[in-house]
């Protein structure tokens, strides 16, 4: 069956509620919810239940437009105050990085396949192409794994992973575009190669800062009648900002990625609605894009590359990403090896390498389907190693922490505009020693009771009511001027 203007809606469905059933089932049991969506659009594809859909072309749109989404959403959740003590390490791993991976791995490809009896026959740029296409951890994946397993740290080892995932996939995506070129081009030279990686950095850098600062300027004087409709224009902006700048030939994956930053850290009005939206839709279209790319591969088609795409895969999750993670963090002497081992573990690789590996089938570079076919097989491995096991990796490295709490537990929260600050409190014993009424609680000036929650019952307080212990209490202060 072939997808049509018929039955998308149905199909598209059906293949969307089996994906979230599915991943609540393997949510128990470790296993990464975007590896399941893969694995269910294998499960429906040509070699499953027989949906057609072969068109890398369409795929690498919609994946464009995820990773616009997913880019922007993962930067407005990207706070400076956090990554600011990691910025120069992330910054490292997200550029040098993926070089590193890529040199690293592009060699040794291009090393199997001359010296080994292996099925792939590669030159050396070719080989360097397929590395290149592999050589970013996906942000999709880093953030999913992260915050679904509401996993916290030490030694700022989060921010720094969420930024170097969220930040390096302009670099691959460069990497991929400039060493197409070179393969199709026999112009192309190191200066070419060096300009092109300039514009892009310094184009998409400029116009992420400033489409991001119109976004703030915009969304708190417009004055919408319609609060759902903040939301909507953020989304319209985000590809408004990914569109300009790949036009005025600069990286948009940058551009997108820095617009979040420069959002996500400014005052921002009816901001809840605008993150509720996006958290949703980047649900939604993380989901759509794997589901996508399951649909894309021919399973039977991985069999013939599993024993190179694992030896490679092996090679770049043993050897090239921990050499590559030791070069860019062999200056920060504070960060300790066992860090370090972490860092190189979690290398995931995701969706982008998969959307990074139509690029060669969309430009006809010769054995663009074996390079698609070896990223899918890789991603699959890495999923199934690295992600079914970073939690408990981190547990035996001695590296998470307690889970910090982040707001309340009345699910109350405040504009941005209303200088205040509201925080939970139980009453203890202790509390009632002066007597049981709201009015006899020595509570800070300028700290007032909201609301009362006694079991499942609120009550709207007022000094005379009478506490018990247990009763939790939703508190407004007023934040100190500085």
């Amino acid at each position: 069956m072939e997808f049509n203007a018929e039955n998308i809606l149905l199909l598209g469905a059906v293949l969307v509620f089996c994906s979230i059933l599915i991943s609540k089932s393997g949510h128990r049991f470790g296993i990464p919810s975007l590896l399941l969506f893969l694995i269910v659009g294998m499960l429906f594809g040509s070699d499953g239940l027989g949906l057609q859909f072969g068109n890398a072309g369409q795929a690498q749109f919609i994946g464009m437009m995820a990773l616009s989404i997913i880019l922007f959403s993962g930067g407005v959740d990207t706070k400076i105050k956090e990554i600011r003590p990691v910025l120069t390490p992330g910054i490292l791993l997200s550029t040098f990085g993926v070089l590193f991976t890529t040199l690293l791995t592009g060699f040794f490809i291009f090393f199997i396949s001359h010296w080994t009896g292996l099925d792939i026959h590669m030159s050396l740029v070719v080989s360097l192409l397929l590395a290149a296409t592999m050589s970013s951890t996906d942000s999709a994946s880093v953030f999913n794994i992260l915050r679904s397993q509401n996993m916290n740290l030490k030694y700022n080892l989060r921010p720094m992973l969420e930024l170097e995932s969220g930040s390096n996939d302009p670099m691959a995506y460069m990497l991929t575009i400039v060493l197409i070129q070179f393969v199709n081009s026999s112009e192309a030279g190191g200066l070419q190669i060096f300009s092109d990686f300039a514009i892009q950095f310094i184009f998409g850098g400029l116009a992420g800062f400033g489409i991001g600062k119109f976004m703030v300027w915009i969304n708190n004087r417009i004055n919408l009648s319609n609060t759902s409709l903040y939301p909507i224009l953020a989304l319209s902006l985000v590809f408004f900002t990914f569109t300009v700048t790949d036009l005025l030939k600069g990286n948009g994956y940058l551009a997108v990625y820095i617009a979040g930053i420069v959002v996500g850290n400014a005052k921002l009005i009816n901001r809840k609605e605008t993150q509720t939206f996006f958290n949703g839709l980047t649900w939604l279209v993380q989901i759509v894009m794997f589901l996508t790319l399951g649909l894309l591969v021919n399973p039977h088609e991985l069999i013939s590359v599993a024993p190179t795409a694992l030896l490679i895969g092996l090679f770049m999750m043993i050897v090239a990403r921990p050499l590559s993670v030791v070069i860019c963090l062999m200056p920060f002497r504070n960060l300790p090896k066992r860090a370090w081992t972490f860092v190189s573990w979690v290398g995931l690789r995701g969706a982008v390498p998969i959307i990074f590996a139509t690029y060669p089938v969309v430009a006809n570079i010769e054995g663009a389907d074996q390079i698609f076919n070896i990223v899918f097989f890789i991603t699959l491995l890495s999923l199934i190693l690295q992600g079914s096991t970073i939690s408990a990796f981190a547990r035996k490295l001695k590296l998470d922490l307690p889970i910090e709490k982040t707001g309340n537990e009345f699910g109350v929260e405040l504009p941005e505009e209303i200088n205040s600050t509201l925080e939970d409190m139980t009453v203890t014993e202790e509390m009632l020693h002066n007597g049981d009424k709201l009015a006899d609680m020595r509570l800070p000036k300028g700290t007032l009771v909201m609301i009362i929650k006694r079991g499942t019952e609120f009550i709207v307080p007022n000094g005379t009511v009478n506490l018990h212990i247990g009763d939790k209490l939703l508190l407004i202060s007023e934040n100190k001027q500085e």
